[in-house]
């Protein structure tokens, strides 16, 4: 898998922020394919820090319904693999840079 393809987007919240600030952890939507040597290797290649630590986890899709004139509507959510990535000491990445 090259590795353009295994990071997707990083996931930018509220809660998000306080893990960054307090534990130096950065959480991305990556391939579902992806294993954590990738990951690992992707976030170093892209951004150019030294990650001490990969988890990953698959987040379950979801059923969404919703009323209109029509009456309901009913879909679902795509499931989707997020990495945690902890950066070593002192090292530190700036997702906003480029706004």
């Amino acid at each position: 898998m090259k590795l353009s393809d295994v990071l997707i987007k990083p996931v930018i919240s509220e809660k998000v922020n306080k893990a960054t600030e307090k534990f130096n952890r950065f959480y991305f939507v990556v391939d579902k394919k992806a294993n954590k040597l990738e990951i690992k290797k992707a976030v170093e290649d892209f951004y150019g820090v030294t990650v001490a630590e990969v988890n990953t986890m698959v987040v379950p899709g979801k059923n969404k319904t919703r009323f209109t004139k029509a009456g309901f509507i009913s879909g679902r959510k795509p499931s989707y693999k997020k990495a945690v990535v902890t950066l070593a000491e002192g090292e530190s990445i700036d997702l906003y840079a480029n706004i």
